[in-house]
C-alpha cells in the first residue's frame, strides 16, 4: 500500500514514520508513506497557501490551487482521495479495514479556519474522528494511517487481530503477565490452567462483560 499525507507541517511526521510498528512496516515494505507540502506547489509569492475569505469572516482558509496542483502531482487510477473534516462520517474499525483494500491512499490534512469549498470536489470521501476539533487534520491523519497499516498482511500477527477491540462489536479481553499476584490482586485461575477450551471460553464471557459495563452502546449494533 501507498500513502500520501498532504499537509502543511510535514515535520509533525517524523516521529510517526519511525518508531514501532509503523517503522518496521516500511523497512518490510508493506508500506510506503510520502509526506507532501502542499506549499511547493502554490503558485503565489512567499508560499502562500491561505488568505482571507470572501463575504468575510474570522480566520484564513486554505487556497484551492495549491491543493489540486498537489493532489494532481501524484493522483493515480488507483487513488483514493481522503480529506480530514468535522463533516465526514465518524471513523472506525469497520472503516479502517476498508482502506486496506486500496492500492494508494492520498490524504488532504485542513489547517486554519478551513477549506476552499472547491477543494472538496477532490475527495472521494470525508472522515471525522469525531464530535470536537483540532488545530489540523495532521494528527487524524496519522491515526487513520496508523490504524489501516496494522491491518495489512504480514504488519503485525493474525492472532493479535483475531480478538481486538470493536471486531463482533465486542471490545477486547482482559490480558494479565506477571506476576500471577500483585497487590492482593490475583491472575484468574482459568488463565494458568492450561485447558484452552476454558480459556476460550472465559476469553468470550469477559468480552461481553466488558462491552456492557464500559460501551453499552456497541451492543446496540
Amino acid at each position: 500500500m501507498k500513502i500520501d499525507i498532504l499537509t502543511l507541517f510535514p515535520n509533525m511526521f517524523d516521529g510517526f514514520k519511525t518508531e514501532s510498528i509503523i517503522k518496521r512496516a516500511i523497512e518490510k515494505g508493506k508500506v510506503e508513506i510520502n509526506i507532501i507540502d502542499i506549499r511547493n506547489y502554490t503558485p503565489y509569492k512567499n508560499n502562500q497557501v491561505d488568505d482571507y475569505q470572501f463575504g468575510g469572516g474570522g480566520g484564513m482558509i486554505m487556497m484551492c490551487e495549491p491543493v489540486f496542483n498537489a493532489v494532481e502531482s501524484i493522483k493515480t487510477d488507483d487513488s483514493h482521495v481522503i480529506i480530514m473534516s468535522p463533516r465526514g462520517k465518524t471513523y472506525n474499525q469497520s472503516k479502517a479495514k476498508e482502506l486496506t483494500s486500496y492500492k494508494h491512499l492520498i490524504i488532504i490534512c485542513g489547517h486554519y479556519e478551513g477549506f476552499d469549498e472547491r477543494i472538496y470536489s477532490l475527495a472521494d470521501e470525508c472522515i471525522s474522528i469525531g464530535n470536537f476539533i483540532l488545530t489540523g487534520g495532521e494528527l487524524p491523519s496519522m491515526m487513520i494511517s496508523d490504524s489501516v497499516i496494522r491491518l495489512l498482511d504480514g504488519v503485525i500477527t493474525d492472532t493479535s487481530l483475531e480478538y481486538e477491540s470493536f471486531n463482533d462489536n465486542l471490545l477486547d479481553y482482559p490480558v494479565y503477565t506477571k506476576p500471577r499476584e500483585f497487590r492482593g490482586m490475583e491472575v484468574p485461575e482459568v488463565l494458568v490452567s492450561g485447558d484452552h477450551k476454558k480459556i476460550n471460553e472465559y476469553r468470550e464471557s469477559e468480552r461481553i462483560r466488558i462491552t456492557k459495563e464500559y460501551r453499552s452502546d456497541l451492543l446496540d449494533n
